[in-house]
């Protein structure tokens, strides 16, 4: 098999770890490219001799399968180099919470006994894009998590008119406005009040940051729908997060968000099941009392 490698160039502490990818892929004898900054990364900055793998340059790989060794961010990040290719991505998790990256380091021996003798899942993920014609806007316009409207950090609230298909839905008076795929449901979006979604439910929660209103509550819709907003700043200016990646919006830019045409395939083991994946990572349901 041929294999992409991408990874977290912060985690010095854990490069032990991606020794020991790289000799279980030497073991099974597969193709092995490493994206050149994390390539730099190990060799330069950590001095790993790496002898089995080859390097590539932007979004120039072709592979069966990529690779994502750090946390969900790192795992973010392959799939915006991923993009429409189709390629599925296994997320080793050396970060600190793991939702898209689940595999343990301590389960990379019988993750890969179990990808080389076909005893795993893929799940397709639904993608969030992002069009602006009043501004071009210069980052990937693909949220596989969300796409975030916030205040600038020295600003006042904003005003977000947002309408659903057409229809008028409400203006938010808010620090933000997180637009999250069932994937991101557990990620920014949880964070600031919004409703835990399972994965394939097809559908996109709308949850203000911070409203200035008790009155206003996330909201669940279906991923075919189309979201307009616009957005009222006494900066005049906003901005834009898409799974982390923010830039600049002016004020008197129109944003429309709706689904992509493509999905991101996340590889699965068999025995992980996002319920149990709630339970004993996020404590869901946990009672203190027993």
């Amino acid at each position: 098999m041929k294999f992409a490698l991408f990874g977290n160039t912060y985690q010095a502490k854990k490069s032990t770890h991606v020794e020991r990818l790289l000799s279980l892929l030497a073991r099974h004898n597969a193709e092995t490219y490493i994206s050149r900054e994390f390539y730099h990364f190990l060799t330069n900055n950590l001095a790993m001799s790496i002898y089995h793998a080859k390097v590539f340059d932007g979004n120039d790989f072709e592979a069966d399968m990529v690779l994502s060794i750090g946390g969900d961010g790192t795992f973010l990040k392959a799939a915006s180099r991923v993009g429409a290719r189709n390629i599925p991505i296994l997320g080793i998790n050396t970060g600190r919470l793991g939702f898209l990256a689940d595999v343990s380091p301590e389960e990379m021996e019988d993750t890969f006994d179990d990808i080389y003798t076909g005893n795993y899942r893929t799940e397709d993920r639904s993608v969030l894009q992002v069009f602006c014609k009043e501004q071009e806007l210069k980052g990937y316009p693909f949220g596989l998590n969300e796409i975030a409207i916030l205040k600038r950090d020295s600003s006042s609230m904003i005003s977000i008119h947002t309408a659903i298909n057409g229809a008028y839905l409400t203006t938010y008076q808010a620090d933000g406005l997180v637009i999250a795929t069932p994937t991101g449901s557990t990620a920014y979006s949880l964070s600031v009040g919004g409703p835990v979604i399972v994965p394939h439910s097809d559908t996109i929660a709308i949850t203000p940051v911070a409203p200035h209103s008790l009155n206003v509550r996330p909201i669940v819709i279906k991923d075919d729908s189309e979201i307009t907003l616009d957005v009222e700043s006494r900066s005049h200016n906003f901005l834009v997060a898409i799974d982390g990646r923010s830039e600049t919006c002016w004020e008197g830019s129109r944003l429309t968000i709706r689904k992509a045409g493509y999905k991101i395939n996340v590889i699965k083991r068999n025995s992980h099941i996002f319920f149990n994946t709630l339970r004993e990572k996020m404590m869901w349901g946990a009672d203190g009392r027993e």
